[in-house]
């Protein structure tokens, strides 16, 4: 038997210009603020916000560690609907990629956190 992961607890180095950012994004997948600082989607997972401490070092993109979260939309129209409303929220968001079949965005959050939301056309694997 899995256990199924219940929630993600991200440190940020600044809650004053993290938040915002997530504000914008966990709506778009489908997730709901029950507290501050805490979103749910409802079937029993939590995202969970706290500050970093003081003299931490940063997120390395292939240091140890987390590297990614990565969300499946149902369909194109929803990948671009969230780079739409992030971009619109006014923060920097790259070019969707095309990858043997997925279509995929990858941002960045301001401690360089990255969230994948993806389109994964019929016969796509996941992760390989």
């Amino acid at each position: 038997m899995a256990l199924k992961i219940d929630h993600v607890t991200v440190l940020v180095r600044s809650m004053a210009a993290s938040m915002p950012y997530y504000d914008a994004l966990l709506p778009l997948l489908g997730f709901e603020k029950t507290k501050d600082h805490i979103w749910a989607d409802g079937e029993g997972f939590f995202f969970q916000f706290k500050q970093a401490k003081a003299g931490t070092s940063d997120y390395e993109r292939y240091g140890p560690g987390m590297n990614h979260l990565g969300f499946a939309a149902p369909d194109i129209a929803t990948v671009e609907m969230v780079r739409d409303c992030m971009a619109a929220a006014g923060f920097e968001v790259p070019e969707i990629q095309h990858l043997g079949g997925a279509t995929a965005l990858f941002m960045k959050d301001p401690d360089g956190i990255r969230f994948e939301v993806t389109y994964y056309a019929p016969g796509t694997p996941v992760v390989d």
